[in-house]
Protein backbone atom coordinates (compact mmCIF):
# COMPACT_ATOMS: atom_id res chain seq x y z
CA UNK A 1 0.00 0.00 0.00
CA UNK A 2 1.39 3.63 -0.90
CA UNK A 3 1.53 5.46 1.83
CA UNK A 4 1.31 8.77 -0.08
CA UNK A 5 -2.29 7.45 -1.11
CA UNK A 6 -5.28 9.12 0.63
CA UNK A 7 -7.35 6.13 1.31
CA UNK A 8 -10.67 5.86 3.03
CA UNK A 9 -10.46 6.32 6.87
CA UNK A 10 -11.63 2.34 7.86
CA UNK A 11 -8.53 1.41 5.07
CA UNK A 12 -5.68 3.58 7.16
CA UNK A 13 -6.83 2.28 10.11
CA UNK A 14 -7.19 -1.49 9.00
CA UNK A 15 -3.52 -0.70 7.82
CA UNK A 16 -1.81 1.13 10.85
CA UNK A 17 1.46 -0.50 11.07
CA UNK A 18 1.54 -2.93 8.33
CA UNK A 19 4.05 -1.34 6.10
CA UNK A 20 6.47 0.17 8.44
CA UNK A 21 8.28 -2.90 9.01
CA UNK A 22 10.87 -3.08 5.95
CA UNK A 23 12.96 -6.18 7.12
CA UNK A 24 10.87 -8.98 7.51
CA UNK A 25 7.44 -7.46 5.81
CA UNK A 26 5.80 -8.39 9.73
CA UNK A 27 2.12 -7.14 8.89
CA UNK A 28 2.53 -6.12 13.00
CA UNK A 29 4.98 -3.92 13.49
CA UNK A 30 7.28 -5.16 16.57
CA UNK A 31 7.55 -4.42 20.07
CA UNK A 32 10.92 -2.65 20.30
CA UNK A 33 11.79 -3.49 24.12
CA UNK A 34 15.04 -1.29 23.83
CA UNK A 35 15.46 1.53 26.13
CA UNK A 36 19.18 2.30 24.51
CA UNK A 37 19.99 2.66 20.94
CA UNK A 38 23.43 1.77 19.67
CA UNK A 39 25.12 4.77 17.87
CA UNK A 40 26.36 3.78 14.28
CA UNK A 41 29.36 6.06 15.00
CA UNK A 42 29.85 9.67 16.82
CA UNK A 43 28.15 12.19 15.47
CA UNK A 44 25.43 9.94 13.68
CA UNK A 45 22.23 8.29 14.77
CA UNK A 46 19.82 5.97 13.77
CA UNK A 47 16.81 8.25 14.87
CA UNK A 48 16.97 6.45 18.09
CA UNK A 49 18.85 7.15 21.13
CA UNK A 50 16.83 6.98 24.46
CA UNK A 51 13.46 5.32 24.84
CA UNK A 52 11.93 7.94 26.53
CA UNK A 53 12.90 10.87 23.82
CA UNK A 54 11.74 8.16 20.95
CA UNK A 55 10.97 4.36 20.29
CA UNK A 56 10.07 2.59 17.34
CA UNK A 57 6.93 0.90 18.19
CA UNK A 58 5.81 4.37 19.81
CA UNK A 59 6.90 6.35 16.81
CA UNK A 60 4.79 4.08 14.35
CA UNK A 61 1.64 4.96 16.44
CA UNK A 62 2.28 8.71 16.62
CA UNK A 63 2.58 8.96 13.09
CA UNK A 64 -0.49 7.29 12.21
CA UNK A 65 -2.33 9.51 15.20
CA UNK A 66 -0.84 12.61 13.65
CA UNK A 67 -2.31 11.46 9.84
CA UNK A 68 -5.45 10.55 11.33
CA UNK A 69 -6.17 13.55 13.32
CA UNK A 70 -4.84 15.87 9.92
CA UNK A 71 -1.88 17.09 12.09
CA UNK A 72 1.47 17.01 11.68
CA UNK A 73 2.67 15.83 14.89
CA UNK A 74 1.63 13.09 17.37
CA UNK A 75 2.72 12.54 20.68
CA UNK A 76 1.25 9.00 22.36
CA UNK A 77 1.31 9.52 26.41
CA UNK A 78 1.09 7.09 29.47
CA UNK A 79 -2.38 8.28 30.23
CA UNK A 80 -5.02 10.96 28.63
CA UNK A 81 -4.29 12.97 32.18
CA UNK A 82 -0.60 13.07 31.02
CA UNK A 83 -1.67 14.17 27.68
CA UNK A 84 -3.18 17.15 29.65
CA UNK A 85 -0.68 17.97 31.95
CA UNK A 86 1.75 18.06 29.04
CA UNK A 87 -0.51 20.30 26.79
CA UNK A 88 -1.24 22.56 29.86
CA UNK A 89 2.52 23.20 30.79
CA UNK A 90 2.70 24.98 27.56
CA UNK A 91 1.28 27.58 29.91
CA UNK A 92 2.96 29.35 33.23
CA UNK A 93 2.65 31.87 35.75
CA UNK A 94 -0.44 34.40 35.39
CA UNK A 95 -1.27 32.73 32.05
CA UNK A 96 -5.51 32.37 31.63
CA UNK A 97 -7.59 29.51 30.35
CA UNK A 98 -11.15 29.85 28.88
CA UNK A 99 -12.70 26.09 29.50
CA UNK A 100 -15.75 24.43 28.37
CA UNK A 101 -18.10 24.67 31.86
CA UNK A 102 -19.39 21.27 31.50
CA UNK A 103 -16.06 19.08 32.30
CA UNK A 104 -14.70 15.72 33.25
CA UNK A 105 -13.80 15.47 36.40
CA UNK A 106 -9.90 14.75 36.14
CA UNK A 107 -9.42 17.67 34.07
CA UNK A 108 -10.85 20.00 36.66
CA UNK A 109 -8.97 18.51 39.43
CA UNK A 110 -5.96 18.84 37.46
CA UNK A 111 -6.59 22.72 36.60
CA UNK A 112 -8.04 23.59 40.21
CA UNK A 113 -5.94 21.81 42.42
CA UNK A 114 -2.26 21.49 40.48
CA UNK A 115 -2.00 23.86 37.42
CA UNK A 116 -3.51 26.56 39.85
CA UNK A 117 0.02 25.98 42.43
CA UNK A 118 1.72 27.33 39.54
CA UNK A 119 -0.24 30.54 38.47
CA UNK A 120 -2.51 29.18 35.66
CA UNK A 121 -5.68 30.35 36.15
CA UNK A 122 -8.93 28.90 34.01
CA UNK A 123 -12.82 30.04 33.95
CA UNK A 124 -15.48 27.75 32.72
CA UNK A 125 -18.05 29.27 30.34
CA UNK A 126 -20.68 27.65 27.37
CA UNK A 127 -18.15 27.67 24.58
CA UNK A 128 -20.37 27.50 21.85
CA UNK A 129 -21.84 30.92 23.12
CA UNK A 130 -18.97 33.53 21.95
CA UNK A 131 -20.72 36.81 24.15
CA UNK A 132 -19.61 34.32 26.98
CA UNK A 133 -15.98 33.56 25.47
CA UNK A 134 -15.88 37.48 24.64
CA UNK A 135 -16.66 38.46 28.30
CA UNK A 136 -14.36 35.80 29.62
CA UNK A 137 -11.18 36.42 27.71
CA UNK A 138 -8.78 38.67 29.44
CA UNK A 139 -5.19 40.20 28.60
CA UNK A 140 -3.47 37.30 29.71
CA UNK A 141 -5.71 35.01 28.21
CA UNK A 142 -3.94 31.86 26.31
CA UNK A 143 -6.24 29.30 24.90
CA UNK A 144 -9.71 27.73 24.99
CA UNK A 145 -10.04 24.29 26.32
CA UNK A 146 -13.52 22.52 24.79
CA UNK A 147 -14.64 19.02 25.42
CA UNK A 148 -17.58 18.70 22.62
CA UNK A 149 -19.18 16.03 23.31
CA UNK A 150 -18.98 17.21 26.95
CA UNK A 151 -18.49 14.55 29.61
CA UNK A 152 -21.10 14.15 31.00
CA UNK A 153 -23.79 16.23 29.94
CA UNK A 154 -23.18 16.21 25.97
CA UNK A 155 -22.87 19.70 25.10
CA UNK A 156 -21.46 20.52 22.12
CA UNK A 157 -19.44 23.21 20.58
CA UNK A 158 -19.44 24.58 17.17
CA UNK A 159 -15.31 24.08 16.80
CA UNK A 160 -14.90 25.93 13.70
CA UNK A 161 -16.25 28.95 15.29
CA UNK A 162 -14.64 29.27 18.40
CA UNK A 163 -11.34 27.99 16.54
CA UNK A 164 -11.99 31.35 14.06
CA UNK A 165 -13.15 33.70 17.05
CA UNK A 166 -9.33 31.99 18.92
CA UNK A 167 -7.39 33.05 15.99
CA UNK A 168 -8.41 36.55 16.01
CA UNK A 169 -7.15 37.12 19.44
CA UNK A 170 -3.83 34.92 18.87
CA UNK A 171 -5.04 32.08 21.25
CA UNK A 172 -4.98 28.69 21.06
CA UNK A 173 -7.95 26.46 20.47
CA UNK A 174 -7.33 22.81 22.41
CA UNK A 175 -10.02 20.00 21.79
CA UNK A 176 -10.76 17.13 23.91
CA UNK A 177 -11.38 14.44 21.01
CA UNK A 178 -12.05 11.59 23.54
CA UNK A 179 -15.92 10.49 23.01
CA UNK A 180 -16.02 10.88 18.81
CA UNK A 181 -11.89 9.95 18.12
CA UNK A 182 -11.09 11.03 14.50
CA UNK A 183 -13.47 8.43 13.09
CA UNK A 184 -16.39 11.05 13.75
CA UNK A 185 -14.52 14.37 14.21
CA UNK A 186 -11.33 16.00 13.59
CA UNK A 187 -11.30 19.21 15.33
CA UNK A 188 -7.83 20.35 13.43
CA UNK A 189 -9.51 19.95 9.95
CA UNK A 190 -12.02 22.82 11.53
CA UNK A 191 -9.20 25.18 12.81
CA UNK A 192 -8.12 23.52 16.01
CA UNK A 193 -4.80 23.89 17.39
CA UNK A 194 -4.08 20.64 19.21
CA UNK A 195 -6.29 17.49 20.01
CA UNK A 196 -5.96 15.29 23.13
CA UNK A 197 -7.33 12.02 23.77
CA UNK A 198 -7.63 9.62 26.51
CA UNK A 199 -6.34 7.10 24.45
CA UNK A 200 -7.59 4.41 26.96
CA UNK A 201 -11.55 5.00 26.09
CA UNK A 202 -12.47 4.48 22.44
CA UNK A 203 -9.00 4.51 20.27
CA UNK A 204 -7.91 1.35 22.41
CA UNK A 205 -11.41 -0.03 23.07
CA UNK A 206 -10.98 -2.95 25.16
CA UNK A 207 -10.56 -1.68 28.64
CA UNK A 208 -7.06 -3.26 28.77
CA UNK A 209 -4.53 -0.39 27.80
CA UNK A 210 -4.03 2.84 29.65
CA UNK A 211 -2.84 5.78 27.16
CA UNK A 212 -3.18 9.60 25.97
CA UNK A 213 -2.41 11.24 22.46
CA UNK A 214 -1.65 14.49 21.89
CA UNK A 215 -1.91 16.02 18.00
CA UNK A 216 -0.36 18.95 16.69
CA UNK A 217 -0.85 21.43 13.70
CA UNK A 218 2.11 23.77 12.97
CA UNK A 219 5.90 23.53 13.23
CA UNK A 220 6.61 25.39 15.91
CA UNK A 221 3.92 24.22 18.30
CA UNK A 222 4.69 20.56 17.36
CA UNK A 223 7.96 20.87 19.02
CA UNK A 224 7.65 22.89 21.60
CA UNK A 225 5.26 20.09 22.38
CA UNK A 226 7.98 17.35 21.47
CA UNK A 227 10.39 19.29 24.24
CA UNK A 228 7.53 18.97 26.88
CA UNK A 229 6.84 15.24 25.75
CA UNK A 230 10.40 14.33 26.42
CA UNK A 231 11.23 16.59 29.12
CA UNK A 232 8.33 15.38 31.51
CA UNK A 233 8.60 11.68 30.16
CA UNK A 234 5.17 10.79 30.79
CA UNK A 235 5.64 8.77 27.44
CA UNK A 236 3.54 5.54 26.20
CA UNK A 237 5.73 2.30 26.47
CA UNK A 238 5.90 0.08 23.32
CA UNK A 239 3.81 -2.90 24.64
CA UNK A 240 1.45 -0.46 25.12
CA UNK A 241 1.93 1.20 22.21
CA UNK A 242 1.37 -2.09 20.57
CA UNK A 243 -1.30 -2.83 22.34
CA UNK A 244 -3.48 0.64 21.25
CA UNK A 245 -2.35 0.32 17.75
CA UNK A 246 -3.94 -3.32 17.66
CA UNK A 247 -7.28 -1.18 19.53
CA UNK A 248 -7.20 0.87 16.53
CA UNK A 249 -7.19 -1.07 13.70
CA UNK A 250 -11.02 -2.09 14.37
CA UNK A 251 -12.13 1.72 15.57
CA UNK A 252 -14.13 2.05 12.31
CA UNK A 253 -16.38 -1.47 13.19
CA UNK A 254 -16.47 -0.69 16.94
CA UNK A 255 -17.36 2.92 16.35
CA UNK A 256 -20.19 2.10 13.91
CA UNK A 257 -21.48 -0.37 16.22
CA UNK A 258 -21.58 2.00 19.34
CA UNK A 259 -23.00 4.32 17.70
CA UNK A 260 -26.02 2.27 16.86
CA UNK A 261 -26.63 0.98 19.49
CA UNK A 262 -26.27 3.75 21.90
CA UNK A 263 -29.17 5.49 19.43
CA UNK A 264 -31.06 2.86 19.45
CA UNK A 265 -31.25 2.65 23.82
CA UNK A 266 -31.17 6.52 23.87
CA UNK A 267 -34.80 6.33 22.17
CA UNK A 268 -35.88 3.72 24.64
CA UNK A 269 -34.99 5.30 27.30
CA UNK A 270 -37.37 8.19 25.95
CA UNK A 271 -40.28 6.16 26.14
CA UNK A 272 -39.25 4.69 30.14
CA UNK A 273 -41.78 5.65 32.48
CA UNK A 274 -38.82 6.16 35.26
CA UNK A 275 -37.05 8.45 33.16
CA UNK A 276 -37.09 12.10 32.57
CA UNK A 277 -34.31 13.07 30.52
CA UNK A 278 -32.24 11.79 27.86
CA UNK A 279 -28.53 13.63 26.90
CA UNK A 280 -27.66 12.60 23.61
CA UNK A 281 -26.14 14.56 20.21
CA UNK A 282 -28.19 12.18 17.74
CA UNK A 283 -31.37 12.99 18.88
CA UNK A 284 -32.73 15.84 17.07
CA UNK A 285 -34.62 17.41 20.20
CA UNK A 286 -30.80 18.12 21.03
CA UNK A 287 -29.74 21.37 21.40
CA UNK A 288 -26.36 20.71 19.54
CA UNK A 289 -27.91 18.17 16.59
CA UNK A 290 -27.68 20.85 14.00
CA UNK A 291 -23.74 21.95 14.42
CA UNK A 292 -22.97 18.33 15.48
CA UNK A 293 -24.06 16.93 11.97
CA UNK A 294 -22.37 20.23 10.40
CA UNK A 295 -19.06 19.28 12.09
CA UNK A 296 -18.89 15.55 12.93
CA UNK A 297 -20.05 12.59 10.51
CA UNK A 298 -21.32 10.68 13.73
CA UNK A 299 -22.22 10.16 17.36
CA UNK A 300 -20.51 8.49 19.73
CA UNK A 301 -21.45 5.83 22.06
CA UNK A 302 -21.81 7.38 25.47
CA UNK A 303 -24.82 9.57 26.47
CA UNK A 304 -26.39 10.50 30.08
CA UNK A 305 -30.14 10.30 31.39
CA UNK A 306 -31.57 11.57 34.39
CA UNK A 307 -34.33 9.47 36.72
CA UNK A 308 -36.99 11.44 37.47
CA UNK A 309 -36.27 9.80 41.44
CA UNK A 310 -32.71 9.89 42.77
CA UNK A 311 -33.71 7.28 44.62
CA UNK A 312 -33.86 4.73 41.82
CA UNK A 313 -30.63 4.93 41.21
CA UNK A 314 -29.37 2.29 43.69
CA UNK A 315 -31.23 -0.03 43.07
CA UNK A 316 -30.87 0.09 39.65
CA UNK A 317 -27.39 -0.41 39.53
CA UNK A 318 -27.90 -3.33 41.97
CA UNK A 319 -30.17 -5.20 39.09
CA UNK A 320 -28.05 -4.43 36.11
CA UNK A 321 -26.59 -7.88 35.06
CA UNK A 322 -25.22 -7.55 31.46
CA UNK A 323 -24.22 -4.11 32.35
CA UNK A 324 -21.25 -3.43 34.21
CA UNK A 325 -21.25 -0.68 37.19
CA UNK A 326 -17.83 1.06 36.48
CA UNK A 327 -15.77 3.90 35.60
CA UNK A 328 -14.64 4.56 32.06
CA UNK A 329 -16.12 4.55 28.91
CA UNK A 330 -15.24 3.24 25.30
CA UNK A 331 -14.31 -0.40 25.86
CA UNK A 332 -16.71 -2.97 23.77
CA UNK A 333 -18.31 -4.01 27.30
CA UNK A 334 -21.27 -1.95 28.33
CA UNK A 335 -20.72 0.36 31.53
CA UNK A 336 -23.10 2.43 34.03
CA UNK A 337 -21.96 5.31 35.83
CA UNK A 338 -22.60 7.11 38.35
CA UNK A 339 -21.02 10.79 37.77
CA UNK A 340 -21.76 12.78 41.02
CA UNK A 341 -20.08 9.99 43.24
CA UNK A 342 -17.58 8.46 40.42
CA UNK A 343 -15.88 10.65 37.67
CA UNK A 344 -16.99 14.54 38.70
CA UNK A 345 -16.68 13.63 42.91
CA UNK A 346 -13.65 16.16 42.65
CA UNK A 347 -16.29 19.23 41.45
CA UNK A 348 -17.44 21.13 43.87
CA UNK A 349 -21.46 19.70 44.63
CA UNK A 350 -22.38 23.36 44.12
CA UNK A 351 -20.65 23.62 40.37
CA UNK A 352 -22.11 20.51 39.65
CA UNK A 353 -25.53 20.82 40.21
CA UNK A 354 -25.55 24.21 38.57
CA UNK A 355 -24.48 21.87 35.53
CA UNK A 356 -26.79 19.75 35.64
CA UNK A 357 -24.60 16.57 37.06
CA UNK A 358 -26.58 15.92 39.87
CA UNK A 359 -27.94 13.01 42.18
CA UNK A 360 -30.46 11.69 39.29
CA UNK A 361 -27.61 11.63 36.73
CA UNK A 362 -25.97 8.42 34.91
CA UNK A 363 -23.78 7.95 32.17
CA UNK A 364 -23.92 5.14 30.12
CA UNK A 365 -21.13 3.72 28.03
CA UNK A 366 -23.10 1.10 25.12
CA UNK A 367 -20.88 -1.34 24.42
CA UNK A 368 -21.25 -3.70 21.46
CA UNK A 369 -23.35 -5.98 22.63
CA UNK A 370 -26.58 -7.19 21.50
CA UNK A 371 -29.12 -4.52 21.14
CA UNK A 372 -32.12 -6.20 22.20
CA UNK A 373 -29.57 -7.53 25.46
CA UNK A 374 -28.69 -4.28 26.31
CA UNK A 375 -32.25 -2.80 26.22
CA UNK A 376 -33.53 -5.91 28.09
CA UNK A 377 -30.81 -5.39 31.05
CA UNK A 378 -31.38 -1.30 31.40
CA UNK A 379 -35.10 -2.06 30.98
CA UNK A 380 -35.86 -4.74 33.43
CA UNK A 381 -33.44 -2.64 35.44
CA UNK A 382 -35.31 0.25 35.61
CA UNK A 383 -38.81 -1.63 36.37
CA UNK A 384 -37.11 -3.45 39.00
CA UNK A 385 -36.08 -0.22 40.27
CA UNK A 386 -39.42 1.55 40.19
CA UNK A 387 -41.03 -1.67 41.55
CA UNK A 388 -39.01 -1.39 44.84
CA UNK A 389 -39.29 2.17 45.72
CA UNK A 390 -42.85 2.95 44.62
CA UNK A 391 -44.23 -0.95 45.37
CA UNK A 392 -42.22 -0.51 48.89
CA UNK A 393 -43.32 3.00 49.57
CA UNK A 394 -47.33 1.83 48.66
CA UNK A 395 -46.86 -0.53 51.53
CA UNK A 396 -45.66 1.64 54.21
Amino acid sequence: MDKNTRFKIESRLAQIGSIEEPVTGAINFPIYQATAFRHPQLGKSTGFDYARTQNPTRKVLEEAAAELESGDAGFACSSGMAALQIVFTLFGQGDHLIVSLDLYGGTYRLLERILSKFGVSATYVDTNNLDELEQSRRPNTKAVFIETPTNPLMMITDIEAVSNWAQRHNLLTIVDNTLLTPFFQRPLELGADIVVHSATKYLGGHNDVLAGLIVTKGTELSAEIAFLHNSIGAVLGPTDSYQLMRGMKTLALRMERHESNATAIAKFLLTHSAVAEVFYPALPDHPGYEIQNKQSSGNTGIFSFKVKDARYVEPLLRHIRLIAFAESLGGVESLMTYPAVQTHADIPEEIRQAVGVDDRLLRFSVGIEHVDDLIADLGGALDAAVEEIEGGAKHE
